[in-house]
């Protein structure tokens, strides 16, 4: 594999500092299915470069996390033009990061990746857990005809028997994405972005705990006043701190398997969208592999 340098690749650590990675950044900026804005392939290369200006301390784990993972980046590299073959590319990455025992985060891109990204996972666990962080329910057996569409994403996951779906944020469903639901009660939990105020975190915790789980975020589940660089947004999404005490759950009672962060739309001129995703996944890796208490 072909790395960037430390100071060209995730957060921009100066070549000085020699490590042995536990994650390897992906860069994988498909874009075949946006159905509103697009502009999703220019989000890993904005995410890295906003990367940069992140904090490597971090004040709640009062460390620099950075020391204690061990964070390589890809080099960025021509994503297939058939669906199909890009999925089984990005696949085929993942799977090589897993038999290294190497933590996989994948930036997109638009969230018809996580279907590929999730397949060596299915492989290796008995039961996999996907922790889908969205403002769509991505339960559409199609969209404009397309199987594999943004809109298909979790859909196209639980075509594989052992995953489980545990989404926070969803805010807009389809009428026959309810019938769905409806039907796999047992394999899907939503906690419906309405009903925040009423959330029982200790349910979420016990659904997950011991169990091994894969997050997969699509960042129109922020709210859309703080998250607008996105191709679909939605009002009465996430905000920042309740989405970081979900992934501090997940952490804590849960084995994080990888990652996937996905659907940042870059809008010129407006950094500050690209340095939410980029400080996301700085908390994402630092949650995993710091210890922290609750």
């Amino acid at each position: 594999m072909n790395y960037l340098t430390n100071k060209q690749g995730f957060l921009g650590i100066e070549n000085k500092f020699n490590f042995k990675e536990k994650a390897v950044v992906v860069p994988f900026g498909l874009e075949k299915t946006v159905s509103y804005g697009g502009g999703t392939r220019n989000g890993p290369k904005e995410i890295i470069k906003a990367s940069h200006q992140v904090e490597l301390f971090d004040e709640d784990l009062n460390c620099e996390p950075y020391k204690k993972i061990g964070i390589k980046t890809l080099r960025p590299f021509v994503i297939k033009k058939n669906m199909n073959k890009a999925l089984e590319q990005i696949s085929k990455i993942n799977e090589f990061l897993l038999k290294k025992n190497i933590f996989p985060m994948v930036l997109g891109g638009e969230h018809s990746i996580t279907p590929g990204c999730i397949k060596p996972f299915v492989k290796r666990f008995d039961k996999v857990y996907l922790l889908h962080f969205d403002a769509h329910a991505d339960l559409r057996q199609s969209y404009n005809g397309n199987k594999f569409s943004h809109a298909s994403a979790i859909r196209r996951c639980l075509d594989y028997k052992n995953i489980n779906v545990i989404s926070f944020g969803i805010r807009n469903i389809s009428k026959n994405e309810t019938t769905y639901l409806n039907k796999n009660k047992k394999r899907i939990n939503i906690f419906w972005a309405k009903d925040k105020h009423k959330w029982n975190l200790n349910v979420f915790k016990r659904l997950i705990k011991n169990k091994n789980v894969y997050i997969t975020f699509d960042v129109d589940g922020f709210d859309s006043s703080l998250m607008p660089a996105t191709g679909t947004p939605e009002p009465g999404g996430l905000f920042w701190d309740e989405t970081l005490k979900i992934i501090k759950i997940a952490s804590k009672y849960a084995k994080i398997i990888g990652a996937d962060v996905n659907e940042l739309s870059p809008i010129k001129g407006f950094q500050s969208y690209n340095f939410l995703a980029a400080k996301l996944v700085y908390k994402i890796l630092s949650y995993k592999f710091v210890n922290f208490k609750l």
